[in-house]
């Protein structure tokens, strides 16, 4: 059975995020790389967080918390990121389910993308 992606785009994650995943894709804009970036979170994919990690702020390895369910994401905004811009915005608000402290949580960012050659990076929170 074809599972929905858990980006929310509507497409099973083997149709959206997977090829991202996998490698046999990059995102052309940013916001689908923000998309795919989060379904990596819900996925538990460290290795595509680090990979998409622009190289200048890019941390040696990514932790992922096991208490940590991604249940929903929402973009709210973007500025450019488009496949011929090298830089864009993604507003979003992702709602996760902590199941140590046994609440729901939410992450509000403005995140900043950069395109080198071809490829999308996140780069960091804007302020």
């Amino acid at each position: 059975m074809e599972t929905d992606c858990p980006c929310g785009s509507g497409a099973t994650y083997v149709a959206c995020c997977g090829p991202l995943h996998s490698g046999t894709a990059t995102a052309p804009t940013a916001v689908q790389l923000m998309r795919a970036r989060y379904s990596a979170f819900a996925v538990r994919d460290a290795r595509y967080l680090v990979e998409t990690w622009h190289p200048a702020t890019r941390p040696a390895s990514v932790d992922l918390d096991p208490a940590v369910e991604w249940r929903r994401l929402r973009i709210h905004g973007v500025t450019d990121g488009n496949e011929d811009d090298e830089a864009g915005t993604v507003e979003f608000v992702a709602h996760y389910w902590d199941s140590v402290r046994r609440q729901y949580g939410r992450l509000h960012e403005n995140s900043r993308f950069a395109r080198q050659g071809r490829r999308w990076f996140y780069v960091e929170p804007a302020p």
